[in-house]
């Protein structure tokens, strides 16, 4: 089972190969950069950032139908507990499958490595998790070019990941479904119990 779900037939070491034997100091620095952007550790910044643009919308289109300020709160709800879940989720997770990282897991010297070098809990990717859980949790109260701007945010910090050698494509497509699955759990339950199952631009 492992080797269909998690090694893909070889194609997920292939992938990483890929991805990290290609470097150079500004890519590095962008690759830097994106993992930092997904850190869990800014979710204060980006729920404040949230809710600043929730007050900006209610003073703006207070007549809109769906009213503007309902989206963004029903944004920030979700975003705040699906964090929460999704960190509990992860805490729980990575050390029971305790993957081990790219550095442990491959020959000695096949692995390029920028930043602080990780060993275990590769299994999901928590930073590629957080970038899902932004990008899924806001998405209904952008338009399209924000929502490509996410799109590409997401992939920026996955492909972060890999490049900089702290984990395996498998680690953060599985960061961003798990996150993807929270997100869409969170947000029906809410819009269910609360009565809103009206059109918000949600994910589809």
């Amino acid at each position: 089972m492992k080797a269909i779900l998690y090694d893909w037939g070889g194609l997920n070491v292939w992938l990483f190969h890929a991805i990290n034997s290609v470097h150079a100091p500004l890519l590095d620095w962008l690759m830097l950069l994106a993992t930092r952007l997904g850190d869990h550790e800014n979710f204060p910044l980006y729920l404040g950032l949230t809710a600043l643009f929730g007050v900006a919308a209610r003073q703006r289109s207070a007549f809109s139908a769906p009213p503007r300020a309902q989206v963004w709160l029903t944004v920030v709800a979700v975003f705040s507990l699906a964090y929460v879940l999704d960190g509990l989720l992860l805490s729980w997770l990575k050390p029971l499958l305790d993957f081990p990282r790219p550095l442990l897991a491959l020959p000695p010297g096949s692995v390029v490595v920028v930043g602080t070098p990780e060993l275990h809990h590769s299994l999901p990717s928590g930073h590629s998790s957080f970038a899902m859980l932004v990008c899924a949790s806001l998405w209904p109260a952008f338009e399209r070019k924000g929502r490509l701007a996410a799109s590409a945010f997401v992939i920026w910090v996955g492909l972060s990941r890999v490049s900089l050698g702290a984990h395996f494509p498998a680690d953060v497509v599985a960061g961003f479904l798990s996150s993807l699955l929270i997100v869409l759990t969170v947000r029906y339950t809410i819009l269910t119990v609360t009565g809103s199952r009206s059109r918000t631009g949600g994910l589809a």
